[in-house]
């Protein structure tokens, strides 16, 4: 046996259902929370029963779920070359050998099967089905993400926004799912902090790979360290912004007369500050190469999380139900 056979052996020993699952990464699901924004800012803007909202909501979160999971199983079929010169890549499931081309093809057609039928179990939202728009909405994101693999993520600048456009279609799903129109301030918040991830990724992967990071992420030779700390804090800042004008918006929406006429949803600006500053201090730092990684891994960004995401669910309880 061969240094490079013997290497492989141990991932090839892995149960083959747990390699899959592997493949899937479940733990990127969580990206698919996009597709509650636009039903939770809808609630209490018309009448209807929470079931009406949380069931076709969830259906449609799970069928971008597993629509993405096809989506990098495909990737990681092409990029399964690039992945083994990457120091944490190499042990993934095709890049390890512990899965094969044909196992991944055949496991990313059954992915997509399932969100078919979960959108096809998608209930009528009021008098209108929105199984079609949503469906419409995940068969633009895997045409998005295809060609994205194939193409766009070698371009520069292109590559970022093809992944942003990713997470404005899960939004627009989430709206469709419900019969909700989303918001220009909703899909500028969403195009916007979805860059400012994707660059921020780039800037941590330089960080994190040093002088390989060429081989591992072709696109990266076009960038440079300060072309991307420019990029990072240009999205942010736009971002900030963004949901900062949608605060004035809602002004009247959420002011408190018992405390003068504050706006209390301004409050969120301060965890969703706090909450960026500090992804763009670990990813410069090189602590993090992935934003989705640092949410999971970091405490103090995920209590910025939290603490954002309580206190505007409570405003939504108290002032908009």
């Amino acid at each position: 046996m061969d240094q490079s056979a013997a290497s492989e052996a141990p991932a090839a020993k892995r149960p083959l259902p747990l390699s899959l699952l592997k493949l899937a990464r479940p733990h990127q699901w969580v990206k698919s929370a996009f597709v509650l924004v636009g039903p939770f800012y809808s609630l209490g803007d018309k009448p209807r029963s929470l079931s009406e909202i949380i069931v076709p909501s969830i259906l449609t979160e799970f069928a971008f779920a597993l629509a993405s999971s096809a989506c990098y199983v495909v990737n990681d079929i092409f990029d399964v070359e690039a992945d083994r010169l990457h120091p944490r890549k190499r042990r993934r499931p095709l890049a390890s050998g512990a899965v094969s081309r044909g196992q991944a093809w055949v496991f990313a057609g059954l992915l997509l099967l399932g969100a078919v039928g979960l959108v096809a179990a998608i209930p009528p939202a009021g008098e209108n089905s929105g199984r079609a728009l949503v469906g419409l909405t995940i068969a633009l994101y895997v045409a998005n993400v295809t060609v994205y693999s194939v193409w766009i993520k070698h371009m520069l600048i292109a590559d970022v926004m093809g992944l942003s456009l990713g997470f404005v279609l899960r939004v627009l799903g989430g709206c469709a799912a419900v019969a909700v129109s989303p918001s220009t301030w909703l899909l500028n918040c969403t195009f916007f902090l979805a860059m400012f991830l994707a660059f921020g990724k780039r800037l941590g992967e330089r960080r994190t790979a040093g002088e390989n990071v060429a081989g591992i992420r072709a696109v990266q030779a076009a960038y440079t360290d300060e072309m991307l700390r420019m990029a990072v804090v240009v999205t942010a800042v736009v971002t900030l912004l963004s949901y900062a004008g949608y605060v004035q918006a809602r002004e009247l929406a959420y002011t408190d007369a018992a405390l003068g006429g504050f706006n209390l949803l301004w409050l969120t600006i301060l965890p969703a500050t706090f909450g960026m500053l500090r992804c763009i201090v670990l990813l410069e730092r090189g602590d993090y190469d992935d934003p989705t990684e640092l949410a999971l891994r970091d405490r103090a960004f995920a209590a910025s999380g939290l603490v954002f995401a309580i206190m505007t669910a409570w405003l939504v309880v108290q002032f908009r139900l």
